[in-house]
């Protein structure tokens, strides 16, 4: 591990200021864009109207993130944003998506339609039905908020812009719908001059999801004497209110990685000054619900995002529920809500630190005073009824509340019903069926009665199939009726029983066959049905006929569903969209993330950031993690919902760059974040080998803490539409610029990212092509060039000998060869790629001694072997003839 050097700060949080106080940077800013328009492709006319919308000062990296808008005869053009890095009144950073040629591009500056014409325009197109749109409020000429218009939860905000189409820019009105069912945000552009829609998207990410104690938050903590040391250490010395939650606390990923415990107040006191039950900024909780500043959890089993009911911890706040992990988790909602409010707010927390704060746009109700737009906390709903197997994150712009939706999800096996008999000759247990049509046996609950074997008015050779009237009919009443299975429809002996007065229908085969479902279609139906073997029912047949009283209970199947409410990574993954949403282009535009790969990027970021949380300091860089297993009910070394797993391991994961194009294997835009979240990840674990684990994510200084940080600060300086390309520039530039790495770390830790993207194909000749196509961009493997950033030396700084300890003969060779090693350097992985950068050999291997490589198969060529150590990657250059 390297020497760190230990930095001590004596601020106590990230400092933030408003817009309304801070610099006026308006003349730096036109100054570079004038000075710079050329190299960009850009024209006079399209840099001179471009206006500060926002600006963000981080302490950490003393900088002002600065976002500004690109403007056409005063309209906006649509997420055409500067941002600026701003220090010591120089542009450090800057990173854009103007439009250029805009003058000649421009079809009109004057809109047939009204704001209400092109609102109901898009609803129509939507597919909501007519709107009935009007005014509430005129901001301008140009912007209005008008109601819901019948066919959205909320006021629809609509304004003038121009938005790129087909390389023209037409005038457009922007404008967001809430759909009634809360399953899309939709955020369009509406021609302004015949209301077709330009381009959409979608405020509202669905995610498809296709064994120690811990206390508390701030006692879980390992750090480390020597880290990094770019995080303060102290928290204010304040008093809690004594809360106490029953949940499965940081970093435990769900039921299958550990127990639920109780913490005792979690709360960061930087982050959540007041609490978790606070909102007006004085002593003492405000709620003693699970509702407070940063989030307010509820159930909404009946989908329909009205409010729900909210577990009361009472004067003591003691949120302490049960919880059965082998019981459908629908029994459990108060638990399933308490974990949920509690991982909401710990993340709020944690993600505070490094730099989402108010300034930034991150979710509170009341800001304190902190800057950024308040009355926005996430409301997150619990056992969300309106879908299963899934979980989402709406992301409006700040100021409005985003909605966190956790799905539940059927991926467990249902138990079988279960009919028993308690006593007599035929006391037992019977397997028995499902009706399609009817309530059904009530999942784990009990229907008890007496058995009345049916008998009616014989015309079908059967007198105890109910396909005649029955003659018994008087017996019925409070029973449940034993039919034979015959010539006539199911639903029809059912309502017949049904009519009689029977509480419940028990059909016997009349084959030999296993008992199916019974089919049809009873829509009247009220009383639940199945169906019991031949062998199984006519003994209780012949009992019945025998004169034998017999009572039996039926207990329902129960699904035992599964909660995203208990996967902790998928709640980390549904905030990490609000996260990515909210810094990439500034608090104000949510829309930033709609392209081929920035929509993808956007999964990444979010997987990784449900990764990070849950990150154990018993993990390690190779063994594999998944997303999602808990919720598709498997192990914890299980694949999850992603086409890899995580993992620095070639063998496990060997996405790089080039699969973004890979449309029949890699999914958009699941697929494509996993190859991003891939990149991030072995960047994670290369900063880890060299400074450390830090379990504390508050104020830890070891390599995990590092890389959060300069993931999250990449985010403020991407632009909008970011490719992976310049997403990772961001991050590159995040290194540059921030004063907690001292000048001897900072090409270290430059190198060491770019290792870790150029490993994945996303090195320095590497191009994206245009965000907005998956099918565009050129891998490559290699570093920046020595007379740039020489990495050779800057790496080599532990070991100058470490190059030489391998030898690799013979070479030039047929394949066959033998790496010699002098030294002793663990488990390592021996990989070979071609000049295309492909894969094509891999290999794990004790690193010490003789090693055979038997890599006969390749094509005459040249290659790269990298051989990687523990700390390491030596590369050597093969040529096979």
């Amino acid at each position: 591990m390297r020497k760190i050097y230990q930095f001590f700060l004596a601020l106590l949080g990230v400092v933030v200021f408003s817009t309304t106080n801070a610099q006026d940077y308006s003349s730096l800013i036109e100054q570079h864009l004038n000075t710079n328009r050329a190299s960009m492709g850009l024209t006079q006319e399209d840099v001179s109207d471009v206006v500060v919308i926002d600006q963000v000062f981080t302490q950490h990296n003393r900088t002002t993130s600065v976002y500004a808008v690109q403007r056409h005869n005063g309209i906006e053009i649509y997420n055409a944003i500067a941002n600026f890095a701003i220090k010591d009144n120089q542009v450090v950073y800057f990173s854009n998506s103007l439009s250029s040629n805009i003058v000649s591009r421009v079809n009109t500056v004057s809109p047939s339609l009204t704001a209400v014409q092109a609102a109901q325009a898009a609803a129509n197109a939507l597919g909501l039905g007519s709107a009935t749109f009007s005014i509430e409020n005129a901001i301008s000429n140009q912007q209005f908020v008008l109601n819901t218009g019948g066919v959205s939860q909320e006021n629809v905000n609509i304004k003038l812009v121009f938005t790129e189409f087909e390389d023209a820019l037409r005038l457009a009105w922007d404008l967001d719908i809430l759909t009634l069912d809360n399953n899309n945000w939709f955020s369009v552009r509406v021609d302004a001059t015949n209301g077709t829609i330009l381009n959409q998207g979608d405020w509202i990410v669905s995610c498809n999801f296709g064994d120690h104690e811990h206390l508390s938050a701030q006692d879980h903590v390992d750090a480390h004497q020597t880290g990094f040391g770019f995080r303060n250490e102290a928290t204010p010395a304040l008093v809690g209110a004594g809360e106490t939650y029953n949940v499965y606390p940081l970093p435990i990923e769900s039921p299958n990685h550990g127990d639920r415990a109780i913490v005792t107040e979690p709360q960061d006191l930087v982050a959540s000054p007041f609490g978790w039950h606070d909102t007006d900024g004085a002593d003492g909780a405000d709620f003693t619900i699970t509702r407070g500043n940063n989030v307010w959890a509820q159930e909404d089993t009946n989908g329909n995002n009205g409010v729900g009911t909210s577990p009361d911890g009472g004067s003591e706040l003691t949120f302490d529920f049960p919880f059965d992990n082998e019981i459908d988790a629908a029994n459990f909602i108060p638990a399933a809500t308490t974990n949920l409010f509690y991982w909401n707010n710990v993340i709020h927390d944690i993600f505070y630190h490094y730099g989402f704060d108010e300034a930034s746009g991150n979710f509170q109700e009341n800001n304190y005073g902190n800057g950024g737009s308040s009355s926005d906390s996430v409301n997150a709903d619990s056992q969300d009824g309106s879908g299963t197997n899934n979980a989402n994150f709406g992301t409006p712009p700040d100021g409005q509340n985003p909605r966190m939706q956790m799905f539940l999800w059927t991926s467990r096996p249902p138990t079988p019903n279960v009919a028993t008999i308690a006593s007599g000759d035929l006391a037992g247990d019977y397997d028995i069926t499902n009706a399609v049509f009817g309530p059904g046996w009530p999942a784990g609950g009990l229907v008890e009665g007496s058995l009345v074997l049916a008998l009616d008015n014989d015309t079908t050779g059967d007198e105890n199939d109910a396909c005649d009237p029955l003659t018994n009919a008087a017996d019925f009443g409070g029973s449940i009726a034993v039919i034979r299975r015959g010539t006539c429809p199911f639903v029809q002996k059912v309502e017949t029983a049904e009519a009689a007065g029977a509480i419940a229908v028990i059909i016997v085969n009349n084959v030999a066959d296993a008992p199916i479902d019974l089919g049809g279609d009873g829509p009247g139906v009220g009383i639940p049905s199945g169906m019991v073997s031949q062998a199984d029912g006519e003994a209780i047949i012949t009992a019945l006929e025998n004169g034998d009283d017999i009572s039996i209970s039926i207990l329902g199947g129960d699904q035992a569903r599964l909660d995203s409410d208990f996967d902790n990574l998928v709640i980390g993954h549904e905030y990490g969209h609000g996260i990515s949403t909210r810094l990439t282009g500034g608090r104000f535009n949510s829309g930033c993330l709609q392209d081929a790969e920035g929509g993808g990027m956007g999964e990444g970021w979010s997987d990784y950031i449900g990764l990070m949380l849950t990150m154990d300091e018993d993990d390690t860089a190779e063994e594999g993690r998944g997303v999602g297993t808990y919720v598709i009910n498997e192990g914890t070394g299980g694949l999850g919902i992603r086409p890899r797993r995580y993992s620095t391991n070639f063998a496990l994961n060997d996405l790089t760059f080039d699969d973004v194009s890979d449309a029949t294997n890699i999914s958009q835009p699941h697929g494509i974040g996993t190859v991003w979240a891939t990149m991030l990840w072995d960047m994670t674990w290369a900063l880890i080998d060299e400074y450390g684990f830090d379990s504390d994510l508050y104020n830890g200084t070891g390599g995990n803490n590092l890389a959060l940080q300069l993931v999250v600060d990449g985010m403020k300086l991407q632009p909008c539409n970011p490719g992976f390309i310049t997403a990772r520039d961001g991050i590159l530039a995040a290194v540059d610029i921030n004063e907690q790495i001292t000048d001897e770390e900072r090409d270290f830790v430059r190198c060491t990212v770019w290792g870790a993207f150029a490993n994945r194909g996303a090195g320095f000749s590497a191009s994206q092509g245009s965000s907005a196509s998956r099918f565009d961009q050129v891998e490559a493997f290699d570093m920046p060039p020595n007379d740039i950033l020489n990495c050779d030396e800057v790496l080599s700084v532990d070991d100058a000998s470490l190059e030489s300890a391998f030898s690799v003969y013979p070479n030039p060779s047929n394949g066959q060869m033998t790496i010699s090693v002098n030294g002793t350097f663990g488990e390592g992985q021996i990989t070979i790629v071609d000049i295309n950068g492909r894969v094509v050999y891999t290999q794990d291997a004790l690193l010490e001694g003789n090693i055979t490589v038997d890599a006969a198969a390749l094509r005459t060529g040249i290659y790269i072997m990298s051989i990687t150590t523990a700390t390491n990657i030596v590369t050597n250059k093969l040529v096979i003839e």
